[in-house]
Order: structure tokens, then sequence, then C-alpha cells
């Protein structure tokens, strides 16, 4: 395929490099890690906000699992929603709802430590906002990381299969296989990965050089040339479209983009602080305790408090900028709302979209050489966490009330998923809200776990199948 002339070749990430880098990172991993098989009792994947969560519970908690416990993460670098580390671009949550400070105020692993560690605790107090810089959330994951002293994190290490060991029918542990032809054995698996990138349907034939999601935005975006005439579709009409169509007009300074959403316009989250209550931790017992629809009706009534809304201030920015491209006399910004992306193709260098006005069915096309998505992610379970489970032979991903895989043959090992438990635990199952708390259910859980399957001499004992609730 002939490249477009405005978007040259960019390499994506990792899983997208060609054979010869391939076998270059490969070597180069192998070398850091040595190339060797391994064998630990807890193993994680995703060196994500839950994992360092749970990294540290285990180095407070239980020192001798930690020890024994590695946690792996694909990129080379440890950080927090990579793609839109915009520098504006403020968190939604407190600061006191870190990895740790919700489960033990007084813990050396708390934002607040790691401001007086870089020496910024003065002018962050000054600055007097509950809520930090997304910037500087991310720095404190990597400086949480460096500051473990039992649990190992091993960075460019992706995670390409899961297999389940089985001994005499028997679940006995994991064997993941990771880049750099190494694998390695667990008792525990923790997958903390995160969710799929959401592309709509009919994006999927498009080249996925001229397709962005907020997730690449930052790497992909600051490698082309600024000085281009890119006509930019920006879908969504939530926090994430908006800081793409707000901040895409300094990053490409000479694009027009126009924002394309099916509702009927921007909405502001619907917070107050009495529904904010359950984003607490102490809901999940009662919110997993719930019936199914009761759970159903909760969180469709709790939707626009995370999902399809605005943060106050960005509302106010984008409608400024909104208003005074209108005042110049030479408006490049749009906004096509109450439309459904019903089909996509290329022709020849443009990105066509079919545009259905869902009022009337009246279609038109919209031509343009790039299309950023703030359309979040996929509700369904990670790609990895279902073959994971078909390759258990589960009927159905079930998870307990701590997190654990429900697992209907007899076993001595154990899987937990972290934030794809949404149905089950609540809407702030995905946010850092509940890190804290979580890490200590999954801990108390899996010590609890080690004893019951282990005698007095260390030998695994058969558990019996695992159930949870409806």
């Amino acid at each position: 395929m002939t490249a477009h002339p405005l978007l040259p070749p960019v390499v994506v990430d990792e899983r997208e490099l060609d054979e010869e880098q391939v076998t270059a990172h490969e070597r180069q991993v192998t070398a850091e890690h040595g190339g060797a098989d391994r064998d630990v009792e807890l193993l994680a994947i995703g060196a994500g906000p839950s994992n360092l969560a749970l990294a540290v519970a285990l180095e407070e908690l239980a020192p001798g699992l930690a020890r024994d416990c590695l946690v792996i993460e694909r990129d080379r670098e440890i950080s927090w929603q990579r793609g839109m580390l915009l520098p504006e671009a403020l968190s939604q949550v407190s600061f006191l709802k870190d990895l740790v400070t919700l489960r033990n105020p007084r813990s050396k692993f708390s934002f607040l430590n790691y401001l007086h560690a870089v020496g910024r605790l003065d002018q962050f107090v000054n600055m007097g906002s509950f809520v930090p810089y997304r910037i500087e959330l991310a720095d404190y994951l990597r400086w949480t990381a460096e500051s473990l002293s039992m649990v190992e994190v091993q960075r460019g290490r992706a995670c390409l299969d899961i297999r389940p060991m089985w001994t005499g029918g028997t679940l006995t542990g994991w064997s993941t296989q990771v880049d750099g032809g190494q694998t390695i054995r667990s008792r525990y698996l923790v997958v903390g990965a995160g969710r799929d990138a959401r592309i709509p349907e009919p994006l999927h034939g498009v080249a996925p050089d001229r397709v962005i999601h907020s997730t690449q935005y930052r790497q992909r975006v600051g490698a082309l040339p600024r000085d281009l005439p890119y006509r930019v579709a920006v879908v969504g009409a939530g926090q994430s479209a908006a800081e793409l169509f707000s901040s895409v007009q300094s990053d490409l300074p000479q694009c027009r983009p126009t924002m394309v959403m099916r509702s009927i316009g921007l909405n502001m989250y619907e917070t107050s602080k009495f529904n904010n209550e359950l984003f607490f931790a102490s809901f999940v017992d009662e919110f997993y305790a719930s019936r199914p629809d009761a759970r159903a009706r909760m969180l469709a009534q709790m939707h626009h408090t995370n999902y399809a809304g605005l943060a106050p201030g960005l509302m106010d920015s984008l409608y400024r900028q909104v208003y005074l491209d209108r005042l110049s006399g030479r408006p490049r910004l749009q906004m096509v709302t109450m439309h459904d992306i019903t089909a996509a193709r290329e022709d020849g260098d443009d990105i066509v979209l079919e545009l259905t006005d869902w009022r009337n069915g009246a279609v038109q096309e919209l031509r343009v050489d790039l299309v950023l998505l703030g359309t979040g992610f996929s509700p369904e379970m990670p790609t990895l966490v279902r073959h994971l489970a078909d390759s258990i032979g589960l009927s159905e991903i079930k998870v307990t009330r701590d997190y654990r895989l429900v697992i209907d043959r007899p076993n001595t090992a154990a899987c937990y998923l972290q934030g794809v438990n949404e149905a089950t635990h609540g809407i702030a199952d995905s946010l850092l809200s509940v890190l804290a708390l979580r890490s200590n259910d999954i801990v108390q859980d899996i010590l609890a776990h080690r004893a019951a399957h282990l005698d007095s001499s260390g030998a695994a004992q058969v558990s019996a199948p695992v159930t949870a609730a409806a």
C-alpha cells in the first residue's frame, strides 16, 4: 500500500516492529533478563496502577511472598495513560486515592511521600488542589516501581501466551510465554493489563496507520510533521475525545478538525458528593451482593458519572476555543452531532466516513486524512483473559468477591483479574479509587488460599472447585 503523502510510516508500538527489529528487541530483552525459564510463586502481568498497588501491598503485608513475585510490563517504561499525557491534563481523582493511602496512610509509597522525595511537596500544597496533573501521577507510578525493594519489575516483557498447567486433572499453575523466548511458571497469576481499545466496527477495514486511538495519541501524532494541513476527524463525545479535539489544534496547528458524535452534544459528568460515595471501596461489598439486574440498573444510572462526559474545566475551555474560532471569521473547527459512522472506506489518499443522521436517516460523507478515536475501551473481557478462559475450558468468566477467577475444576493454583470486573464490582473497578483496598483483598485471599492448599510439609492439597455468587 502506498503511504499517504501527509502521513509518513509510524511504528505504533513493539507489537508492530518488523522481523529484524523484533529480533534485535528480543536480543536486548534476553541480555537484560536472561533467556532461561523461570519459576515464581506469583506473576503479575502489567505494571500499571493495579499491579503496582498489589506490589506495594505485597511488600507491606506479605514480604515473604513479595520476594517470590515478578511483575512484567510490555512497555519499556513505567507510565500511566501514556498516549494522553498532555501537558495541562489533570487527573480526575484525589491524590489521596493513590496506590496505598486508603489502606495504609503511613506508607512510604504514598503520593505525598513521592512529592517529598522529588522536592515538590511545598509547591503542590501551595497550588491548593486535590487533583494532580496526569503527568505527575505517571511519574509517581514510575517512582513507585523504582522504590520497590522485594517485588521484581521487568520492563519490555510482553506476555505472548498463557497456558494452564495440569497434574492429574488438577490445575497446579500457569505457564506464561514472554517475548525473548522465556517461559515463566507460577502458581498465582494476576492479570492487570487493562481492557482492549474500542475501535468502531466501520473503521476495522481502514489502514491502521490512518487511525489513532487515544492510547497512542501522543506517540503517533508527535511523529507527524506539524506544518501540514491535515483534515482530522475526532470520534467520540467524552473526556478523551474532547482532549483529542483540543490538543490536536496545537499539536498539528494547520489542521482542520471535525468532532463527530452520536449524542446531541457534549455534556459534563453527572457527579455530586452523594453519588461519588458509590466510588468508595466500601461500596464494592454492597454492589457485589446485589442481584444481577440491580447491578445493571445501578451501572446504567451511574453511566454519566464516569463515561460520555467532560470535566467542567475542559468543557469551558473547549467552548471558548469554538467561540473564538467562530469569532475569527475563518472557522476551522466543526462539530457534527447526532450522527453515526455507518461506513468507512479509503478512496485514494482520503478516508471517507459515511455519517448518518439518526434523526432522519440523511447521509453525508466526510473526507479526512486522519481519524482520532476517543472511543474508550471495549466492555468485553480483554482478549488475553478470554484466551486464558478458553484454555481452561471455562464457559463463563466470573470472579469471586476477592477477584479470583472462578474455576470449576480441582485446583491448587489461582488467577486474579484486576480492573475488568465492573459488572460485578461496580463502576469504580477500572479507576484509581479502589486500588489500595482491592490490593489488600487480593493479597489476603492469596494468603488464605496458600494456607488452605499447603500441608505442613509444603505439599499442595487439591481444592474443591471455586464457586461465586450469581
